[in-house]
């Protein structure tokens, strides 16, 4: 008997039905709207009695084959897709919250993740209390009467992997909706949905996309998680993704086990380089020193490092050759992003306090560029940037 479900992530995501004249990839349903042949299939669809593509806003055969390949790889009964990271982000926390909920939240999430709840939800009474998410005493004291527990793993710039089956279980235990934040590790290294987080999330802007050309969104669940949203949520919001950015999507995906892999291999190869450089006081990277409970089966190529004292940061930012100077992150190119940038960045939501992460830190994201090019210009850089230690600074 032939299975038509392949397990393996490569094949899934190469693989696909025929369709229409042959073609290999899924048309590009470029239209606004969809008709019916007659008065009652019309009638069907309203009632909710057939999936004919309605509008795009809510609906399009090319999105459509997005979210069901995502679903798979991801391991979730349906999948939604969106026009942002963000409004993935903000369509998965709404779904769940009303006025007046408390919101738990590990430190150093997603900046703008950051300001929805402390900003934008706090407008309706919704409290958030943000928590270091490797203290699970702490977030247990923290989640009764929380409706919602909000995770990232690993965690943003610090690179701090969280124990997803067991803050599941403390979550749900205490009556709370588990979200996660999984495009660091891509739906191949990590399946939150296998230990129990309920929602997971994508900025399909980075890994899934792969080509810096995409901005978008994803949200991953069960069915009736994913109906509300659909239901409730995202008519009203209108963070559609177009037909033609979902081909796009669809066509990073089928790369995306082979971009992973040397994602993997460079991150952990610069990775080891930079924690043995002399003026490298620390990496953070999950793969130099793997938790026992750990379900990541491969790393991404984004990780940070703090430099020592004598580095001029902006210095080092500047000698870079194949490294550019970027906010995003999981495309072909390389890129760095000092931390000092955050901090000064002009938000009211932004302080040093608020950031909390060290100021002589710098995010990489390691492209696909051939690994010991992107080495050499580490050394190089760091060298140029290296600068004489007065007395005084040694006090």
């Amino acid at each position: 008997m032939q299975n038509d479900k392949p397990e393996s992530p490569q094949t899934l995501l190469t693989h696909d039905p025929r369709h229409e004249n042959g073609a290999v990839t899924p048309p590009i349903y470029q239209s606004s709207l969809f008709t019916f042949t007659d008065y009652d299939s019309m009638i069907a669809r309203f009632r909710g009695e057939s999936t004919q593509p309605l509008y795009s806003r809510v609906d399009n055969p090319t999105v459509r084959a997005l979210q069901e390949k995502v679903a798979a790889l991801e391991g979730g009964e349906a999948c939604l897709a969106f026009s942002s990271g963000m409004a993935a982000i903000s369509n998965a926390i709404l779904s769940v919250l009303q006025p007046g909920d408390k919101v738990v939240c590990v430190n150093h999430v997603y900046p703008d993740t950051y300001r929805f709840l402390r900003g934008f939800c706090q407008r309706f009474g919704v409290t958030t209390e943000f928590i270091d998410g490797e203290n699970e005493e702490a977030i247990r004291a923290a989640l009764p009467g929380a409706k919602l527990l909000y995770l990232e793993s690993p965690v943003s710039w610090v690179m701090s992997e969280l124990n997803l089956t067991q803050l599941a279980d403390l979550a749900h235990k205490a009556g709370a909706v588990t979200i996660i934040d999984n495009s660091w590790a891509s739906p191949l290294f990590q399946k939150p949905l296998r230990c129990g987080i309920d929602i997971v999330v994508h900025s399909a802007s980075k890994y899934i996309s792969g080509h810096s050309d995409v901005v978008a969104g994803l949200v991953i669940s069960d069915q009736p998680h994913i109906t509300n949203i659909s239901r409730h949520i995202s008519p009203y919001l209108g963070g559609k993704l177009s037909a033609h950015e979902a081909s796009l999507l669809i066509r990073g995906l089928r790369t995306l086990p082979l971009r992973m892999k040397q994602h993997h291999h460079s991150g952990m190869l610069l990775a080891e380089y930079l924690r043995d450089h002399p003026q490298v006081s620390r990496v953070y990277h999950p793969g130099l020193a793997p938790e026992s409970w750990s379900v990541l089966t491969g790393y991404s190529g984004l990780f940070a490092f703090e430099v020592a004292e004598s580095i001029d940061i902006p210095a080092f930012c500047n000698a870079l050759q194949f490294f550019h100077m970027g906010v995003s992150w999981g495309g072909f190119e390389s890129l760095v992003m000092p931390a000092i940038s955050v901090i000064n960045q002009d938000s009211e939501f932004n302080s040093a306090v608020d950031f909390a992460v060290p100021p002589r830190l710098i995010r990489i994201s390691v492209g696909l560029e051939q690994t010991e090019d992107l080495q050499n210009d580490l050394c190089q850089a760091l060298s140029a940037a290296t600068r004489p230690i007065a007395p005084e600074e040694t006090l």
